[in-house]
């Protein structure tokens, strides 16, 4: 006899995110969960030094407001132009929760970033799921695919794909579907260019970012988002009261006003990134082309996870996805110098099915 649950049917029935790995061994090269290698900027080390303990007894600012004045100076927008949460994945939950229902369907890319279909899920809405072209490009219908959708999301650049979409492509979507457009530019900043400017000219538009990836504060929290003024006082109501920590709030603010750390970071990354593309395809993978802080590659047999697991016996953990369009590849975060090196060689020295 079945026990009698006090979920919702939808919860009952659906599957959590699965978040990456975090594997506890000391000695290990772990590559599996986009984190920038390098700290954080100088400036949040000084922050969390000088930060008075007794002010963690007080509840932060909700509104985020010297935070949010920080990020419209840098994107040249006004501070009703954003908002702040804890990690993109509030920002997601709150998109999801003003835009979405059982009568308004959300549309996401196949292969993208996981969340998106247990948000919906979640949100009791339908997941319309649009597969990209075998080079993982936009296809010419996508529009009529998601005609039903009342949310788009496009992941630019694309996780776990690491390819981008061209700004005409953006524009021509958010000028011709009906709903509200999201752009979810976790690793834009690896990227060679940005929908931002394209906030003030469509107001159906949202672009997301996160402080995850090329600021180094996974382990702080913090996500934006930016939009029409009416789309953002609308998220505004759904929010968390204080969804963002006082701690979060005064070491993000540091970490964006260092925009020279951060690009010499980028660079790094960047450089490495190249360097880890050339010694892949050289040993005969084929390796997406990335302007993310990671790289999408298959190895010669095609067999991803057979790959996956001959690193995983070297303590090298990278991110594998099954599935037909994704079950050749693995996702490989760009790591030091000193990581990459010891992928490469090891990899050097395997049977690759060549």
């Amino acid at each position: 006899m079945n026990k009698l649950s006090y979920f919702r049917p939808a919860i009952d029935a659906m599957s959590g995110y699965t978040p990456g790995e975090q594997p506890k061994l000391a000695d290990i090269t772990k590559l599996n969960t986009n984190e920038n290698p390098y700290p954080p900027a100088p400036g949040v080390s000084e922050v969390l030094k000088s930060f008075a303990a007794d002010k963690l007894r007080l509840y932060p600012d909700p509104m985020c407001t010297e935070l949010r004045h920080t990020a419209a100076g840098l994107f040249k927008l006004d501070i009703e132009n954003i908002i702040a949460g804890n990690g993109s994945d509030d920002i997601l939950t709150m998109i999801f929760r003003c835009f979405t229902d059982e009568s308004r369907p959300c549309a996401c890319l196949e292969p993208t970033y996981s969340l998106y279909p247990v948000l919906a899920n979640i949100q009791g809405c339908e997941a319309i799921k649009i597969n990209l072209n075998e080079d993982f490009s936009l296809p010419d219908n996508l529009l009529e695919q998601a005609e039903r959708a009342n949310l788009l999301i496009i992941t630019r650049p694309n996780a776990p794909t690491g390819n981008s979409f061209t700004l005409p492509e953006i524009e021509q979507i958010c000028a011709e579907f009906k709903g509200i457009v999201l752009v979810d530019e976790a690793y834009v900043d690896f990227a060679n260019d940005s929908c931002i400017g394209l906030v003030k000219k469509f107001d159906n538009l949202i672009v997301s970012r996160t402080a995850s990836k090329s600021y180094s504060l996974a382990g702080g929290r913090l996500g934006l988002a930016m939009a029409d003024v009416q789309l953002i006082d609308g998220m505004m109501k759904v929010k968390d009261s204080y969804n963002v920590n006082a701690l979060t709030q005064v070491i993000a603010i540091a970490a964006l006003r260092d925009q020279g750390y951060l690009k010499s970071t980028v660079e790094k990354i960047i450089n490495s990134r190249n360097r880890l593309t050339a010694g892949l395809i050289k040993l005969g993978f084929r390796v997406i082309d990335s302007e993310a802080n990671f790289v999408f590659a298959a190895p010669p047999d095609g067999d991803g996870e057979r790959y996956f697991n001959q690193l995983r016996e070297q303590a090298i953990i990278v991110r594998y996805f099954p599935g037909s369009a994704t079950g050749r590849f693995v996702r490989i975060t760009v790591g030091t110098d000193e990581q990459i090196d010891r992928l490469l060689e090891f990899t050097s020295t395997i049977n690759l099915g060549t």
